[in-house]
């Protein structure tokens, strides 16, 4: 397992997608990296997800203009973690939308979140120089809100803990399409170093029942069609249960974070293994599943430290 640190080595820039989900509904894809949404109202522009940088927040708003000249007017957050937040600057946008749970875990984790995923994955912090400082929401919410784009009706949402305690989905009714951040991936693994395992299954379901007719995924090609949108739920599922399932069973028997790499690894790797990040996430994934199943409900915080003491623990 001589290898770079997580994605170290990852300097490949990534081909950019800007694919049509619905009626004036945009998903910003990149190859695996983070992805964000764009919602055309009648007056303005609603963005999902901010990106890492202002620089690469730049590129979404360059794909913006070449289907609208409305104002950017809100950044929804569907979480904390850095790489999907500290672009948000670049919008100008009057109103930053977050959960209040996602609130808190930045007061709580937002800085070590920032200096841990720089060190994880510097090719996503291009222009790091331009981030202003942790992005703060003007407006938070408990379980729903609406926001008006003049007629259109978008409604921001928890519907269940997954990839954090803090998730939301963004749904637009009239299209029935919905963005669901990181707790849905296409052909993506799921990053779960921050996420609640037991629980992904029953927020996964949740999102089905809308019987949605496409949805814009936190990582991977947007998803269009209502048996394409089930199939992505059900790869994704599969992903989380692959991994959940086995360490809870070395946890049972008091066995080693490594023999639950290991194990992991077993059932994970002839599924999982060609998609998008799955390396990078693998050891994050495993630990944070070892602590879960021996009780640890509130996931530790990463560090920068914490990161490489976990990497070195894996190479024995």
């Amino acid at each position: 397992m001589a290898k770079a640190f997580a994605s170290q080595g990852d300097l490949a820039d990534k081909k950019i997608s800007f694919t049509e989900v619905g009626e004036g509904l945009y998903a910003f894809t990149a190859e695996g990296d983070p992805n964000s949404g764009v919602i055309i109202g009648d007056e303005s522009v609603m963005i999902v997800e901010a990106q890492a940088t202002p620089r690469l927040a730049q590129k979404v708003i360059d794909c913006v203009r070449t289907v609208t000249d409305k104002p950017i007017s809100h950044v929804v957050l569907t979480h904390y973690h850095a790489v999907r937040v500290l672009g948000a600057s670049a919008f100008n946008a009057g109103q930053v939308i977050m959960s209040e749970a996602a609130r808190k875990m930045v007061v709580e984790r937002g800085q070590e979140d920032w200096e841990s995923e720089f060190q994880r994955f510097p090719r996503l912090f291009q222009g790091h120089e331009s981030i202003p400082g942790l992005t703060w929401p003007t407006t938070t919410f408990n379980g729903k809100m609406s926001v008006f784009l003049g007629k259109r009706r978008v409604d921001i949402m928890q519907v269940g803990r997954a990839h954090t305690a803090g998730d939301a989905v963004i749904h637009v009714p009239d299209q029935n399409v919905m963005f669901t951040g990181d707790i849905v991936e296409a052909h993506s693994a799921c990053y779960c170093g921050d996420g609640h395992f037991a629980e992904w299954g029953a927020t996964l379901e949740a999102i089905r029942a809308y019987d949605l007719a496409a949805i814009a995924p936190g990582r991977g090609d947007a998803v269009i069609g209502r048996d394409a949108v089930n199939g992505a739920l059900d790869r994704t599922r599969d992903f989380v249960d692959s991994t959940y399932k086995p360490v809870v069973r070395i946890a049972a028997r008091g066995g080693s974070l490594r023999e639950a790499w290991d194990a992991v690894r077993s059932e994970c790797d002839p599924k999982f293994k060609d998609y998008a990040i799955y390396e990078h996430c693998l050891p994050f994934n495993v630990a944070r599943a070892y602590d879960e199943a021996r009780g640890i409900d509130h996931p530790r915080i990463w560090t920068a430290e914490r990161d490489m003491q976990m990497w070195a623990d894996l190479q024995g």
